[in-house]
């Protein structure tokens, strides 16, 4: 009965080993959380300069379609008024929809990307 140790002394005797696991394990999940914050910066820069250039194609595109509408209406105010209406039924509409549009497509993004990390 001697002969068998207790966890303590197991523990112990076997500090050092416990503790370079211990730093690994700390390590690995730092390096994780690192491949994990590059990623989201990386999609977030992503984003931004995309919605940035969807919002200069959208204002260039209301313009042209303004003095476009404007010439086939002989009216300034007319082409204008039409975009802006065009444009407030194209906001309601996404609105409207939001959820199917964006917030489920992107969920599943995300559900995919975290499935295909853990394999």
């Amino acid at each position: 009965m001697e002969s068998e140790q207790t966890i303590v002394e197991f523990l112990l005797s076997n500090k050092k080993l416990l503790q370079e696991y211990v730093e690994l394990r700390i390590d690995i999940f730092k390096m994780e959380l690192l491949r994990t914050n590059a990623k989201t910066s990386g999609i977030i820069v992503w984003l931004v300069i995309s919605l940035f250039m969807l919002f200069l194609i959208l204002l260039f595109a209301g313009f042209t379609l303004s003095f476009w509408l404007a010439d086939l209406l002989h009216s300034n105010t007319a082409g204008f008024a039409v975009t802006t209406g065009i444009l407030v039924l194209f906001t309601l509409l996404i609105t409207l929809f939001r959820k199917a549009i964006f917030i489920n497509p992107v969920i599943r993004i995300i559900l995919k990307q975290n499935s295909d990390e853990e394999k």
